[in-house]
Parts: C-alpha cells; sequence; structure tokens
C-alpha cells in the first residue's frame, strides 16, 4: 500500500490555494485602484489650481484696459506709464550694437563660447555646457537671440514640412523649463538634424528652473537647421505670463547686470514664433486648439509680430488721452502698439486677436460644440463635432496640440482626430506624470514614445509617490482656503441657521466649490481638510486651524491681509509695469491712486482709509517710496502641521 495524498486531498489544497490568490489580487487590486484614485484626485487639485491661477493673469487684460482709461487721468504727471503698458515695442533696439557691441567676456568665462553662424558644434557645446550647469554669457544669450529674431523674421504663420517612411518628423509639447526632460529626449531620439527633423509645441518656459537654457538649445538647433526644427509660439511665450510665471524671475537671477536687456529683446523674439506647423498637408500642429470660427485662411495672413501679449487685446484710447499722450511724449498711442513722429500704430483686430488667442489657449472636450473655456478664462472648449468641421474644412486629418499636463504623457480623443502630447515630466510634483513625445511620418499611425525623468522617485515605491504627491496638493489646495477664509465663513455661516459651527457634508461642499470656484471631488478631499463628527457633520471652522498668513503689518486689517495674498501674484505684476526705472520702489501716492482702481475694478470692499493707513505703514523709512515687492514677498502661510512635524521628526 503506497503512502500517497489522496487526490480530494490535493483538491483541497488547491481550492485553498486558489481562493488565496484570489482573495490577495482583489486586495491588490482594490489597493492599486484606491492609490490611482487617490493619484488622481491630485492631479485634479494640481489642474485646476494651475487653470484658475491662468484664469486670473487673463483677467488682468481687462483690468488693464481699465487702467488705461483712468490711470492716466489720475496721474497726469506720469503719460510715461501708457508706453510701458502697451507701447512695448523692439523700435528703441534695432540697433544691435546698443545691446551687444558694448558686452565683452572677460577671460576668466569658463563657459561655452559659441562661434556665429553657429553650427552643430556649437549645439554639443551649449548640452555638455549646460549639463555641467554653467551658465552662459549674457553676450551669446543676446547672440543667439538677434540670430534668431532674424531667422524668424522670414517664417510663414504656419510653418510646412513634409516626411518620409525613411524620414519620420518628432513632435514634443510643453517643455516648461525642464531641461532634464530635453536632455532624455535627445538621449532617447536623437539631436536635431536634417535627417531627424522636431516640431517643439510651444511652452518652453515658465515653472522649471531652466528655462533659458532650454531656449538657447532650441534656438541654436533652429538657427543651424531652419528647415528642419520647427518651434510654434505657446501661451506661455508671453512676457506677462512671465512675470506671473517665473521666467522674468529666473532671467533676472542669473543676468543681474544685462538681464533687462535680455527680456526686452526675448519679447520681441516671442512675437515672431510661428503660430503653427502643418506636416504633409495632413496634420496640424498648435499649442492649444481650435474654435468654431478657426480660419486658417486668415490666420495665415495675420501679422502675427502685432500680438505683444494676450494680456493686450486691441483696445482703443480715448481723444483725451491720446492728446495727452501726443502733447507730453511726442507720440501718439493706440491699442497696444506705438510709432513715433505721431504716426498711429497699427494692431491686430479683434477678430485676428481672437484667433489667436484661440489658437494658444484652446482645449479639447467630449461634449459637442463649441462654448467658452471657463477652467482657463481665455480660448475655448471644442467638440469632436468642431473638430471635424474645421478639418475636413481644411482638408486636414489630424490636429495634434498640446497645452495640457496629461498623466501618461499623451491623450487621445475626438475619435483618433485630436492628440495632446505634454513633454514636461514629473510636472507638478516628482512622480505626478509621464512626459512623451510622438513620431509620425508619411501614411503611418503615429509612434507614442513616453518616459520619465527619475531621481529620488525610482527608489520609492508608488504608496509613498501617491502620498507625497497628495500632500504637496492639499497644502496648495489649503492655501487657497486661507485667501478666502472670510468668504468661506460667510457662507458656512449662511448655511449654519442654527449656529452650531457644523455642516452637512454636502452643505460643506456646496460652500467650498461656490467660494472657490473650483470643480474638484470635495466630498473625497473632506477627510484632508477638515474635521468630521459621529454623524458626519463637518467642523467648519476647522478648515483653517493648521495654518494662517504671515502678515508683515501687524496693525494690518484680516480682510485686507487675505485679499493681498489672494491677489499678491496680480499686484507684482502690476507694480512692476508701473516701477519705470526698475528701482523696486513705487511712491506712496502711485501705491494709493493704483489700489483704489485695483479696488474699484476687482469689486473688492475695502475702505480707502484703510489702505491709506497700510500705505503710512508700509513707508518704513518715510522716504515717501515703498518697496512694493517685498512687502509682498512677506506674505506667506504657516503650516502648522507642517512645522509640528519637521519637529517631532527632529526628536
Amino acid at each position: 500500500m503506497g503512502c500517497g495524498i489522496s487526490s480530494s486531498t490535493k483538491d483541497s489544497k488547491s481550492e485553498i490555494a486558489l481562493r488565496a490568490a484570489l482573495i490577495i489580487q482583489n486586495w491588490y487590486r482594490s489597493y492599486s485602484a484606491r492609490l490611482k484614485a487617490r493619484q488622481r484626485y491630485a492631479l485634479t487639485i494640481f489642474q485646476s489650481i494651475e487653470y484658475a491661477d491662468e484664469q486670473g493673469q487673463l483677467q488682468l487684460s481687462n483690468f488693464f484696459s481699465f487702467l488705461l482709461e483712468n490711470y492716466t487721468h489720475i496721474n497726469q504727471n506720469d503719460p510715461e506709464f501708457v508706453t510701458r503698458l502697451y507701447g512695448r515695442t523692439i523700435q528703441d533696439i534695432k540697433d544691435r550694437h546698443d545691446f551687444v557691441g558694448l558686452i565683452e567676456v572677460p577671460d576668466s568665462y569658463n563657459g561655452p563660447r559659441l562661434q556665429f553662424p553657429v553650427t552643430d558644434n556649437d549645439i554639443d557645446l551649449l548640452l555638455e555646457a549646460f549639463k555641467q550647469q554653467q551658465i552662459l554669457h549674457a553676450y551669446y544669450v543676446l547672440e543667439v537671440l538677434f540670430e534668431t529674431r532674424k531667422a524668424l523674421k522670414q517664417m510663414p504663420n504656419f510653418t510646412r514640412t513634409k516626411t518620409s517612411p525613411s524620414k519620420e518628423i518628432t513632435i514634443c509639447g510643453d517643455l516648461h523649463g525642464k531641461l532634464d526632460d530635453l536632455f532624455l529626449i535627445f538621449y532617447k531620439n536623437g539631436l536635431p538634424s536634417g535627417s531627424n527633423p522636431y516640431v517643439f509645441n510651444g511652452d518652453f518656459v515658465d515653472r522649471g528652473k531652466n528655462s533659458i537654457e532650454i531656449l538657447m538649445i532650441l534656438f541654436v538647433a533652429f538657427l543651424v537647421y531652419p528647415n528642419d526644427m520647427h518651434l510654434n509660439r505657446g501661451n506661455h511665450e508671453d512676457f506677462m505670463m512671465n512675470l506671473r510665471y517665473g521666467f522674468t524671475k529666473e532671467i533676472l537671477h542669473k543676468y543681474k547686470i544685462h538681464g533687462k536687456k535680455i527680456l526686452q529683446v526675448l519679447e520681441d523674439v516671442y512675437t515672431w514664433l510661428p503660430i503653427g506647423t502643418i506636416i504633409d498637408n495632413e496634420i496640424l500642429v498648435i499649442h492649444g486648439g481650435i474654435s468654431e470660427s478657426t480660419d486658417l485662411n486668415l490666420l495665415n495672413r495675420v501679422e502675427r509680430h502685432k500680438m505683444k501679449s494676450v494680456l493686450m487685446p486691441p483696445v482703443m484710447l480715448d481723444e483725451d488721452l491720446v492728446d495727452l499722450t501726443i502733447n507730453k511724449m511726442g507720440t501718439t498711442t493706440v491699442g497696444y502698439g506705438i510709432r513715433t513722429n505721431g504716426c498711429l500704430s497699427e494692431q491686430l483686430t479683434k477678430r485676428e486677436w481672437e484667433q489667436v488667442v484661440d489658437i494658444l489657449w484652446s482645449d479639447p472636450r467630449g461634449k459637442r460644440g463649441c462654448f467658452p473655456n471657463t477652467s482657463r478664462g481665455g480660448g475655448c472648449y471644442f467638440g469632436p463635432d468642431i473638430t471635424s468641421k474645421i478639418l475636413n474644412k481644411f482638408q486636414l486629418k489630424l490636429l495634434v496640440r498640446s497645452h495640457e499636463c496629461k498623466p501618461e504623457g499623451y491623450e487621445i480623443c475626438h475619435d483618433g482626430k485630436v492628440i495632446t502630447v505634454f513633454s514636461a515630466s514629473n510636472y507638478y510634483e516628482e512622480g505626478s506624470n509621464r512626459g512623451a513625445y510622438i513620431r509620425v511620418s508619411s501614411g503611418t499611425t503615429p509612434r507614442f514614445f513616453q518616459y520619465q525623468v527619475t531621481k529620488t522617485t525610482c527608489a520609492r515605491p508608488l504608496y509613498q509617490r501617491v502620498r507625497i504627491m497628495e500632500s504637496s496638493a492639499i497644502r496648495i489646495l489649503k492655501e487657497r482656503m486661507i485667501s478666502r477664509k472670510t468668504d468661506l465663513v460667510y457662507a458656512f455661516q449662511l448655511q449654519d441657521r442654527n449656529k452650531s459651527g457644523k455642516l452637512s457634508m454636502s452643505q460643506w461642499a456646496f460652500s467650498m466649490e461656490n467660494v472657490l470656484g473650483l470643480n474638484l471631488p470635495w466630498r473625497s478631499l473632506s477627510s484632508h481638510l477638515v474635521q468630521t463628527d459621529m454623524n458626519g457633520n463637518i467642523d467648519y471652522m476647522s478648515s483653517f486651524q493648521d495654518l494662517h498668513i504671515i502678515k508683515p503689518v501687524k496693525e494690518a486689517h484680516s480682510t485686507l491681509v487675505e485679499i493681498l495674498y489672494r491677489y499678491r501674484s496680480d499686484l507684482q505684476i502690476i507694480y512692476n509695469v508701473i516701477d519705470s526705472d526698475h528701482s523696486g520702489l513705487v511712491s506712496i501716492e502711485e501705491f494709493r491712486s493704483m489700489w483704489k482702481l485695483f479696488n474699484s475694478h476687482y469689486s473688492v470692499h475695502i475702505e480707502d482709509s484703510q489702505v491709506d493707513e497700510l500705505a503710512e505703514r508700509m513707508d518704513l523709512n518715510k522716504d515717501g517710496s515703498i518697496d512694493f515687492n517685498e512687502f509682498l514677498k512677506a506674505f506667506y502661510v504657516v503650516h502648522k502641521l507642517d512645522k509640528s512635524k519637521s519637529e517631532s521628526s527632529t526628536i
């Protein structure tokens, strides 16, 4: 007789093992789904706040128009304000020698030395230098900018290129100053050349720390291969966007002596960037998107260099203001262009301006039709029917655009007729998203290549990466909440009829969305933001218990502090424009008049006496001037929980 195990016992053990495996598998799937949901919520927070900020930035255009109509009448001793705001032109830098000729490169400079005309060797020099974190000397930066401007002026609004089965073209989306992503693209895909052409689809700058390095690499490659290196303008190739999103600050930090010259020339270079690329007469590559009224024939004729900034829409000045400008400046100003000798400047028509804005700012959506882009505040949302209509009208087959961060680096929508490609990995936070690029050639299906620059993230498991990203998202959301504390408390108290200090989940979520204007999954996020009792009711004041705004003037009213914190980016841009001599100082009188106009236009309810009192307190040395930028930098949010965590970790 044998002593083997019976078949029934074997079947029983196999069944137990199978059931255990299924339980583990289901648990893992559930766990992974929860992590993915948390990751998705975090990305939604990042994107919602990003778009809300862009909306605020675009709304500045209305304020600048309002400002133009009112400011000079209040401050008739400063007519040059109109020039600074709407007359930003390259008129006074036509003489290249004035910008470059007086700059010497010292013998002690050990960075890359470019030779003009540039060659492949100069591309290699830049790549190696920037990998070593060297700074290109201002002399070479300005030379590259002037050469690029000269070459771009010869380009049409839409550049056209052809591919073949043996010659694919690579399309890259937003880089946003992330130099490591560009290095990785070139490592995986090869450097630009006559046999390896590229389209870089805008938003080269802002947010990241290496925007100028990316520009220099792309511009030098364009100068070497003007027919195989295509550079489209994005919505961040805009001097007003750069003031808010970091590129201006980067330039002034890296080029303390010649930074203002670089910015002035760069501002004009932006305007000469083409607004799109057409591949094989079939693929339209533009940064943002289209609208139901997009007219490529009109866009081909637009004098694109007149689009100084999306924030500077066409505007006519009233006769008094024009007369004032002529009498005191010797020039006539209209819209946002200036010509000397009293000749009215030309500008884009309202229709032309709107067409360009749609190209730079629009986003696709699944809903049919074309409707205002309420998230960003500019451009439109366009549905699959609009895509089909515009592509068919101009005998095109595919629209490739960028402009939106996607978790996987790309996304296909509108029945395969629209592709979004985004090339900045880790855009919001380490591990938040992949980057991607596309390779296309005639008669073949587009091929997608994904990547993610990994430093610390590669050693961390997924749950740690999600936790870090989630914490960062919640942090910026709480900062948005504290900036609207007064409004939120008022909204909560309207709902709290029993004065219990508590609201139902639906009441709290309604108030949050109504005040903050962010379409977020508030119920799912509530556990991170507020305390809930046993009955599921929310202690709404717990929304603010772990953070507060530091105020540089202790006597300032809390409502005023919130408003200054909320609008600090807008105010910083406005005062940078007013500060004509770049001294960093504005007079108390300028502060008062500007704030009162801001107060009026934005319907901010702050008493003039509070503003006057604040102005006096801001003038620390009583010299009649205020270092307003430094004042605004003093506003920041203290996260008490972060502080307690850091203290406990050191014990």
